[in-house]
């Protein structure tokens, strides 16, 4: 089973190049600058597409997270493309922040301050000034670090609010995309708000920074960390839980990223304790969130007893990540055994052999949805990327 596991991490290396190929080779937009919108399941580009920030962000992190892996200097156009386009186009140099849209020739069409995407520019611009050593990328780093805990930070109730207009005032329609619930608070914004604090930490040695990520750690644990190990997902402003749906994707990735920030803080209490909480949050994951085919399946609602049996492209890597580190906690090879059964899934079935990428999802009968695209505003290369990298270690 060990040797096994040697042969996927040879097979993630490759996966990983093949990846960073396809976005070299098919992204870049020649006429307009950056990168194009959107790509269809045949790899047709999609004219006059819109650009969004979740996808630069990601592509800046992806090329950069991978310069710094292989340590060369390969992919460096890619990078300084994508972080000139974003710092162009997507900066609001009026009331700071980054919007969330711009049309196919970069002009703002819509300009909310989703916390989510200002999370993503930092985790993206730390990630390249890590490569780059580029100090505006740094300041333009913890500037949007200190915009989010100045206008987002809920400092009577806990939590960062989810949205606001462009000038930060009030913003009625939340919602981070048309699936979720239009609420103040949600899991996933914090998590990925937690993420970007954590690469941030490792450029800008911050006692108000470890101060927010200590306090984003214990959220995850205390209000969102639910009795049944599963990580509930939308609040209103005062903590009331306002839907039971559980995300098997986001369940496993959450249990990595956690215990990388109490690593990056150094608290000996919270890696303990979020490494306690890894292991019955894998264990539950493998009791209830794959299939009989060993895939990871996307969600369930916990009213309703509905299952989302649908096989979605980043929860197969998520999963590897967060198995692979509760695998190095317990030794107990159950979870090696699981991502086996997971990467030949991927490889089998979300994996495109014929034109490239990954499909976004497949049924439970493997049937690929062709109408979902290659390349758009959630489909980008920093899932993969991240778990072919992080496998490695």
């Amino acid at each position: 089973m060990i040797t096994a596991y040697e042969t996927l991490k040879l097979e993630l290396d490759q996966e990983l190049k093949n990846i960073l190929n396809y976005w070299s080779q098919n992204t870049l937009d020649e006429t307009h600058g950056g990168f194009v919108g959107e790509i269809d399941y045949e790899n047709n580009t999609i004219d006059f597409a819109s650009k969004g920030i979740i996808l630069n962000t990601r592509i800046l992190w992806a090329f950069s997270a991978a310069s710094n892996y292989y340590n060369k200097p390969d992919y460096k156009h890619i990078c300084d493309r994508s972080y000139e386009y974003i710092k162009r186009f997507f900066n609001d140099e009026k009331y700071g922040g980054v919007f969330w849209e711009l049309d196919y020739k970069g002009q703002p069409i819509n300009t909310r301050k989703q916390i989510y995407a200002q999370s993503f520019a930092i985790y993206a611009l730390s990630e390249y000034y890590l490569f780059t050593k580029k100090e505006a990328a740094k300041t333009w780093a913890i500037e949007l670090f200190k915009l989010i805990e100045k206008h987002a930070r809920d400092t009577v109730r806990n939590g960062y609010t989810e949205a606001f207009n462009e000038d930060w005032s009030p913003i009625e329609d939340m919602r981070l995309s048309d699936k979720d619930m239009n609420v103040s608070k949600t899991m996933n914004t914090h998590l990925h708000i937690l993420e970007a604090y954590t690469n941030l930490l490792r450029i800008y040695n911050s006692e108000d920074l470890k101060s927010a990520l200590k306090n984003l750690i214990r959220l995850i644990q205390q209000k969102f960390l639910n009795e049944n190990y599963h990580y509930d997902l939308f609040f209103d402003d005062n903590w009331n839980l306002k839907n039971r749906i559980i995300s098997y994707g986001h369940d496993i990735e959450t249990i990595w990223l956690v215990i990388d920030a109490a690593k990056a803080i150094g608290d000996k209490h919270l890696i303990e304790q979020t490494e306690n909480t890894a292991i019955k949050v894998a264990n539950t994951f493998l009791n209830e969130g794959i299939d009989e085919e060993g895939a990871v399946i996307n969600e369930k609602n916990l009213n309703t007893d509905e299952v989302d049996s649908d096989r979605h492209w980043w929860p197969q890597m998520e999963a590897l990540v967060g198995l692979k580190y509760v695998f190095y906690l317990t030794k107990d090879t159950k979870y090696i055994e699981a991502s086996l059964n997971i990467w030949e899934f991927t490889k089998a079935h979300l994996i495109d052999k014929v034109n490239g990428e990954w499909h976004f999802r497949v049924d439970k009968n493997g049937n690929v949805y062709s109408q979902e695209n290659k390349v758009s505003m959630w489909k980008a290369p920093y899932h993969t990327s991240r778990a072919c990298i992080l496998i490695q270690d």
